[in-house]
């Protein structure tokens, strides 16, 4: 397909991502675009000319090397603003991994919804749609005037999972929340039986398994979450899985934040693997042995295909 008028912009985040997803589209990613006062303000020289194309920023609002979350969200304002500044015919911003999402709503009287703050910025800034993967929550969607396109990893996580062809899986969701994820996997692994975790948060970042629900003796377990941060919540519910009887654990989720002790935790649970996608870059201190990497590269440069062409998403969201 001719897709001559898409520019693919990498932000700092993950570079290495935007350079996959232009290979897919037979094009080059156009880096570096950004550079550093001595101060620390962020500069942007896009270096070539966008005007009239499509333009895709690919930039994770995660942490990584040397930039901080914070660092990242303002670069890509700072790129966005460029961006309509130079005539960019449309700006189109993929965020693999959308930072903040779990700040979706308030959880005390004197408390902000920052998801929504981010949906204000990107807008204001001059973003027209968005393109990112398992948001955490679905709502996120409804903060944006503008189209958000929620791509879903879980088809990628399950072809790895039947490419090893085990016998008496059974698919977990850490949480009452996970149960439609969980659910749709279970039922692209031959219709795989469902457990759910009944779990309790005392406080951010902690939690406790209360009951399982659902049959794991015996069985190979693969708990399915949308995000590892500090491997907390996966990790009990691994303890709590091998102490009922599983024969083996997989832990599988889209987006490895793996923050604060995650490596510590995962690599001192007895899991079998740990299956995240490359929508955060993964620093070497943080791979660890049974950590597997499933590129999304293929999926985001398709949906970037159809959106230029002006083919239905449903394909990849739906299945």
């Amino acid at each position: 397909m001719d897709n001559h008028k898409i520019k693919i912009i990498s932000g700092s985040s993950h570079p290495a991502l935007a350079r996959e997803i232009a290979l897919h589209l037979g094009t080059e990613a156009v880096e570096n675009v950004s550079t550093h006062f001595s101060d620390g303000e962020i500069q942007v020289d896009l270096g070539q000319s966008v005007r009239g194309f499509d333009v895709y920023v690919v930039q994770s609002l995660s942490s990584s090397d040397s930039h901080s979350v914070n660092d990242n969200l303002v670069e890509l304002m700072i790129i966005i603003d460029a961006l309509k500044r130079a005539s960019a015919e449309s700006i189109n911003i993929v965020l693999p991994y959308y930072g903040y999402a779990r700040q979706d709503r308030k959880v005390g009287t004197r408390t902000p919804i920052t998801a929504k703050l981010i949906a204000d910025i990107l807008q204001s800034a001059g973003a027209k749609r968005i393109l990112t993967l398992d948001l955490h929550s679905d709502q996120i969607q409804g903060f944006y005037n503008i189209p958000v396109e929620n791509l879903n990893a879980t088809k990628l996580i399950a072809d790895y999972i039947a490419q090893k062809d085990m016998k008496d899986v059974v698919v977990v969701s850490p949480d009452a929340g996970g149960t439609k994820r969980a659910r749709k996997m279970a039922s692209l692994l031959d219709n795989a039986p469902l457990v759910v975790i009944d779990k309790r948060r005392p406080e951010a970042n902690k939690s406790e398994v209360m009951h399982i629900l659902g049959e794991v003796e015996g069985k190979i377990a693969v708990i399915l979450d949308d995000m590892i941060d500090t491997a907390g919540t996966i990790t009990n519910a691994a303890a709590a899985l091998i102490e009922k009887g599983a024969k083996d654990v997989y832990i599988a989720a889209t987006h490895g934040v793996l923050s604060g002790p995650a490596v510590e935790r995962i690599q001192a649970s007895g899991v079998k693997e740990i299956i995240l996608c490359d929508t955060i870059t993964i620093p070497v201190e943080k791979q660890m042995v049974g950590l597997v990497v499933l590129p999304v590269s293929k999926l985001l440069s398709e949906a970037i295909e159809r959106i230029h062409h002006d083919k239905p998403l449903s394909p990849l969201i739906e299945f």
